[in-house]
């Protein structure tokens, strides 16, 4: 099910809420937002559960305002200032050259305030006990970024970005290479992934969907939610094996498959028209000739029906 986040929750609210109106016995997020952005947040039911892993590797789209001159400690909103300058100044032309050099593989520095893990435990709860780990650079891709508003001291930026990066260290690095510092007023997700706002729903829509017994039709099937490459229907005979977790030879699969022995990648398993079974993955056996009938496709993850 594809949330748009509210402001001031966090995605572990959104999460516990949505799992409290469908009496999930599961559920769970993929790409935690912050809680003063919004939007895009897929939470994952049951079973469903399982494909966070599979979904982690998609690019993300994000709309952020930033505020020139003013540094907090959580690098948004949300925290204390920690610096202040008055007067900002500078032209349009001045943050599109900036802009330059944030665009394509960076390094970033995390957040303190962030759900990533340090030392087994994540950097907030170092913050909040009041001690400050050495915080390490992180590797980020920026796939492009576009200067859309420019109102002084308010910047606002689009992103298309790969897993991992921080909208926040990239509006506070960009303020420190503008000189002035800076800080993220305003951030949207508007795509993570295959999910989009336009199959969203507010909290508000979920609680009424439900009381009207409407909500089932909000719930995507696994084989609409997974990030493969393609498909493969199986037959019953080699539904077992996959159950069983073994991997597949060419003489398990159909003929016409016999593409995705040539190449690796990520291919859902399908025993049914609409059910996902397993997704499983190409050892790419280009070469590999059908008398040798060895194993060219293993089993990553199976779903119970």
């Amino acid at each position: 099910m594809i949330i748009d986040k509210p402001r001031g929750w966090t995605s572990h609210d959104v999460v516990a809420r949505v799992r409290k109106l469908l009496r999930a016995k599961k559920a769970g997020h993929g790409g935690t937002l912050d809680p003063l952005a919004t939007g895009v947040l897929p939470v994952y039911l049951n079973e469903g559960t399982k494909l966070v892993p599979f979904n982690q590797e998609g690019t993300k789209d994000y709309r952020a305002t930033m505020k020139l001159g003013q540094e907090t400690d959580t690098l948004d909103a949300a925290g204390k200032m920690v610096s202040e300058k008055q007067g900002v100044s500078c032209t349009r032309e001045e943050i599109e050259e900036a802009l330059r050099q944030f665009r394509g593989p960076i390094r970033q520095i995390p957040p303190l305030f962030s759900a990533l893990k340090q030392e087994g435990l994540p950097l907030y709860k170092w913050a909040r006990a009041g001690k400050t780990p050495q915080l390490r650079e992180r590797d980020a891709m920026i796939h492009t970024l576009t200067l859309k508003e420019v109102s002084l001291p308010l910047i606002t930026l689009e992103v298309t970005c790969g897993r991992g990066t921080y909208i926040r260290s990239l509006c506070a690095d960009l303020g420190r290479a503008l000189g002035w510092g800076a800080h993220v007023v305003e951030l949207r997700r508007y795509r993570s992934g295959k999910f989009s706002l336009d199959r969203a729903l507010s909290v508000e829509a979920l609680a009424r969907l439900t009381e009207q017994g409407l909500v089932r039709k909000q719930i995507l099937p696994l084989k609409e939610a997974v990030e493969v490459q393609g498909f493969i229907r199986v037959e019953e005979k080699t539904a077992a094996l996959i159950r069983q977790g073994r991997p597949l030879r060419p003489s398990d699969l159909p003929e016409e498959e016999g593409g995705w022995l040539k190449r690796r990648g990520r291919v859902g398993l399908l025993d049914g028209p609409d059910h996902l079974l397993a997704i499983g993955e190409s050892m790419g056996s280009e070469g590999i000739s059908s008398t040798k009938d060895l194993p060219v496709l293993r089993i990553l993850r199976v779903f119970n029906n």
